[in-house]
């Protein structure tokens, strides 16, 4: 019969299983913030160089390009690499699910390059192609935030998922006050989108500042340099209460650049975060190494202490043999330390997962005017953005709604 310390060996193996696969997932979750990077800024030079037809960055375009390519083949190589048996992962579907539609959409990639390069495409198709391809790469990171098991690396997760969603709104900003700056025409929907943009992003940076550390915390605000930050508000200004037509496109390029060094000093705190969840993720499993070799060191002593003619260690009383090492501690209050911890993790779990369960609520009213007003995904989603903006509330609160009208919804449909 085994003993109560043969099952905390076993919980121990599982929880090291779970923290080395958090740790792969981790290593892809930097590959993948390296290429949304680099995705952000061939959106950006795209959006100009379709915005003034051909006029400007037609020569950085090639070569932001290639970048991508380089760093894709990467993600490709680490998607390769990945234990694709889905009973090793307790989101193995919803995750090699979002990886199948990246893949997908990675494989449009060379077409879309072909009429950007032909100025075949119109600057809002191209920006709506590279923010599907985005947003499938930052799914991929929210569905490693998801599943991770430890409070400490969840909560990291929590802030890197939330602040590369933030740079990916920081991100829109940029590539569509370059369109319109090139454009030389605004109007009141336009200037509505870009506060919609900027409001996107203070709320992905307030999540991002309540789950990262204090010296995460210290490097964002340092790392914002307040020239560009002012130079940032005056654009802004100017295109959002400038008059419909009335905007100057000499003004893309300062615009561009402006956002394009704001956007790098955020990558420096994203490198930092990816950093930070490596070292982490190798911290929490040395110490869990640690303590299995602990386990594993009593039950051999208490095995050897009971000799082969007793039967082993079941005829020990687990309440009051020594713990080993560890003088002062028995293997029962072991075990309650451990049923402790557990209840403890699972109560900083669900604090770190409430803010990804945000993201839940929008897909699902996505999918449920999806089926109930046959829409397109992107045409749902602008729907509730649309509702959120002219109703100046929250997107997750209209997706509530949404989903608190399901009944009636269902009942008007054919």
């Amino acid at each position: 019969m085994k003993s109560g310390l043969s099952f905390l060996i076993a919980a121990r193996r599982c929880e090291i299983n779970d923290l080395e696969q958090l740790t792969r997932t981790s290593a892809l979750v930097n590959v993948i913030g390296r290429l949304v990077h680099a995705l952000q800024k061939e959106r950006g030079i795209s959006n100009v160089f379709l915005s003034s037809r051909g006029a400007r960055f037609a020569g950085q375009l090639p070569a932001q390009v290639k970048e991508c390519r380089q760093v894709e083949a990467e993600l490709r190589a680490s998607f390769d690499h990945l234990d694709t048996d889905a009973g090793h992962l307790s989101n193995g579907a919803r995750l090699f699910s979002r990886i199948a539609f990246v893949l997908h959409e990675l494989d449009a990639l060379p077409a879309l390059r072909q009429r950007i390069a032909d100025q075949a495409s119109s600057a809002a198709d191209a920006t709506a192609a590279f923010v599907k391809l985005i947003n499938g790469l930052l799914s991929v990171v929210f569905e490693a935030a998801d599943s991770a098991t430890n409070p400490e690396i969840s909560r990291l997760l929590v802030a890197m998922f939330n602040f590369m969603q933030g740079k990916e709104f920081a991100g829109q900003e940029r590539a569509f006050g370059a369109a319109t700056f090139a454009s030389g025409q605004t109007n009141s929907p336009c200037q509505q989108q870009w506060l919609h943009l900027i409001q996107q992003q203070e709320r992905c940076v307030q999540v991002f500042n309540d789950f990262s550390p204090p010296l995460l915390r210290e490097l964002w605000q340092s790392s914002q340099d307040p020239a560009t930050l002012a130079e940032l508000e005056r654009l802004r200004r100017i295109a959002c209460s400038a008059a419909a037509g009335a905007l100057d496109p000499n003004l893309s390029q300062s615009w561009f650049d402006c956002c394009t060094r704001r956007i790098d000093a955020m990558k420096t705190v994203e490198d930092q975060l990816a950093a930070d969840l490596l070292l982490l993720c190798d911290q929490k499993i040395a110490q869990a190494r640690a303590e299995l070799h602990d386990h594993q060191m009593i039950l051999a002593a208490l095995t050897s202490q009971a000799g082969p003619a007793t039967g082993g260690a079941e005829r020990l009383n687990p309440a009051v043999m020594p713990y080993g090492p560890h003088l002062d501690r028995s293997i029962l209050e072991l075990v309650q330390d451990q049923a402790s911890r557990l209840q403890v993790m699972s109560d900083e779990l669900e604090t770190a997962r409430a803010s990804l369960n945000e993201r839940k609520v929008v897909e699902r009213a996505k999918g449920l005017l999806m089926a109930h007003r046959k829409l397109s995904e992107e045409d749902a989603y602008k729907m509730l953005r649309q509702t959120a903006m002219s109703q100046n509330r929250r997107l997750t609160d209209v997706a509530e709604a949404v989903l608190a009208m399901a009944d009636y919804l269902a009942a008007g449909t054919p």
